[in-house]
């Protein structure tokens, strides 16, 4: 199976804050062909572009808050359409019951429409206080079911949908009309905590398949705590995974 592989950037986050491009540079020298921003080190877009291009690195999303979605959502456009960016993905959102999950639907809908008007899709990106059950109803289902499908789609995060005790090649299944990007992340059978990809206990063939049955166009390594060097860590990541699947 061919896949388009990124890593998000948050799992260098100490690295960029000290070098930013040169974290781009030792990223592409790993062999990754994408990148999923969480920030964009105070590089203006044409900038970033340069360095895109010198690279060979696409992008594969760009994370935003809701807040800047909602406050700044015009200048968030511009920039990512001018580095080439397709996907905007809302990263996290805290509620504390049913109605403020339908109102943060409403809001990702009016997101997502000025994000389709662009060019561009709205993601949404899951951890595991969405799968709390309002009603009958995971969070996050009511997020899918309260949202236009083509407005809003999926960044499913399969670490935190295990974490959640839920089976990630089932909810991808179940939710398969806006299976759009994944989040490739690994757990320590020791103790749940985050770990490279291959080195825990996570079957990443099933989910890999599912979400490429399903239209899946990006995946992503992410790494939030990392036991070793980040760098050391988001290549362990790699190789494992080109061990298993052909990366365009």
């Amino acid at each position: 199976m061919n896949i388009n592989l990124a890593v998000q950037l948050y799992s260098v986050r100490d690295e960029a804050n000290r070098d930013f491009v040169g974290t781009l540079e030792k990223v592409a020298k790993i062999g990754y062909k994408g990148v999923e921003f969480a920030g964009y080190g105070g590089l203006t877009a044409s900038q970033m572009k340069k360095h895109l291009d010198r690279l060979g690195l696409r992008v594969a999303g760009s994370h935003v808050g809701i807040d800047d979605l909602l406050n700044n959502l015009d200048d968030v456009i511009k920039y990512n359409i001018e580095i080439g960016n397709k996907y905007i993905v809302c990263p996290y959102a805290s509620f504390k019951s049913k109605q403020d999950i339908i109102d943060l639907a409403q809001k990702l809908n009016r997101i997502g429409k000025k994000c389709k008007e662009n060019g561009l899709q709205l993601c949404y990106h899951n951890h595991n206080h969405e799968f709390n059950v309002y009603d009958g109803e995971t969070g996050l289902d009511i997020i899918y079911k309260e949202t236009d499908p083509d407005l809003v789609k999926a960044e499913f995060d399969v670490y935190w949908i295990k974490y959640a005790g839920v089976d990630p090649v089932s909810y991808i299944h179940k939710h398969k009309d806006v299976c759009e990007l994944i989040h490739l992340k690994d757990m320590a059978k020791e103790d749940k905590f985050y770990t490279e990809i291959g080195n825990g206990i996570i079957d990443f063939g099933p989910i890999i398949k599912e979400s490429l049955n399903n239209g899946a166009k990006w995946f992503v390594v992410e790494q939030d705590e990392c036991r070793r060097p980040p760098l050391e860590s988001i290549k362990i990541s790699y190789d494992n995974i080109k061990k298993m699947h052909d990366l365009k």
